[in-house]
């Protein structure tokens, strides 16, 4: 496992990490928490010291909680506070009041430390975010109150998708209240090298790539008779002709192992996250022990070579299935 810097933290953290969403049941049917705790447990010890979770992933903090505390490792945790009105994505000229008022932050944040067991989280994200919200206080406020208080130690966001110049987060970046950011971003989904991952570098603000596997398109196992646990996201992420369109646009990245750029294309996915330096850690969702050693063996692959990113430009489509 390789380490890189989590922008100005200074945190030292693996550039495979552990995405917890899919361990906490909820969204992700068929969660075992058994196989889960195994699968964390595995993933530290291949070397991964960073967890990523959040207050609205159900069960998930409970179990990384229980995990970490019982490991003698430094694993650093991220967590997310969920907007009060639940919207997800944020509504462009919503009121920070209904998403984001001090008080929810705060209470947020200590349920979180209450449900892991720690007493201070090493990233707090905001769920959800809108540059408009740079014009109040209240969550700059929080977050110093909630350093003051040693429960967090930096604070940042996760960026709406899809993508827009007006929640791209980037006016916080330059301010400096940003710390860390959370992006998608894979082989389709490249849209944050335009202007997100360029200006994180200028800032020095952690990026934590999320869904580098696009949740398990780039992974060639998903066909058109793929069938989901019942009542899966994943039946409504792949819903009608997309699993087809997944399954043949996977298929056209089959250069990748053919021509030995690497061993299968879900390497090649992670490996092209990891090509950027912009990016601190690329959190996989990793529900199966089985995987675990997979995934985190990309690390030492290192990056694809130029042409191979440059040639991937060409495999980037424009598609939000979470609608």
């Amino acid at each position: 496992m390789q380490y890189r810097k989590l922008g100005k933290t200074g945190f030292e953290v693996s550039e495979i990490g552990f995405g917890a969403w899919g361990i906490g049941g909820g969204w992700w049917k068929g969660a075992d928490d058994e196989a889960a705790i195994q699968s964390l447990n595995l993933a530290i010890d291949q070397g991964v010291n960073f967890i990523d979770t959040a207050l609205g992933y159900e069960n998930s903090e409970n179990l990384v909680g229980k995990v970490i505390r019982s490991r003698p490792e430094k694993i650093y945790v991220s967590s997310k506070v969920p907007p009060k009105n639940y919207v997800f994505p944020a509504v462009l000229g919503s009121d920070i009041q209904e998403a984001y008022p001090k008080e929810w932050i705060i209470a947020c944040t200590e349920k979180s430390l209450k449900q892991l067991g720690l007493e201070c989280l090493d990233v707090q994200l905001m769920h959800v975010y809108v540059n408009s919200w740079a014009e109040s206080d209240e969550w700059r406020e929080a977050a110093r109150l909630l350093k003051e208080q040693g429960k967090i130690k930096a604070f940042g966001a996760s960026i709406n998708f899809p993508y827009n110049s007006q929640d791209d987060g980037i006016s916080a970046m330059e301010s400096g209240d940003f710390e860390v950011c959370e992006v998608v971003y894979n082989i389709f989904q490249q849209e944050p090298n335009q202007d997100i991952l360029p200006a994180a570098q200028k800032h020095h603000v952690g990026i934590i790539a999320r869904c580098p596997l696009d949740e398990g398109a780039l992974t060639g196992k998903i066909g058109p008779d793929t069938v989901f646990p019942e009542g899966s996201f994943l039946e409504t992420y792949f819903k009608d002709e997309r699993k087809k369109v997944a399954y043949e646009k996977c298929q056209a990245l089959k250069w990748l192992v053919d021509e030995g750029y690497a061993g299968s294309i879900a390497e090649g996915a992670l490996r092209f996250c990891l090509s950027h330096e912009a990016v601190s850690t690329v959190i996989v969702g990793m529900r199966n022990p089985k995987w675990v050693p997979v995934n985190t063996a990309v690390s030492d692959q290192g990056p694809l070579p130029k042409e191979a990113i440059e040639r991937l430009k060409m495999h980037a489509f424009d598609h939000n299935w979470w609608l």
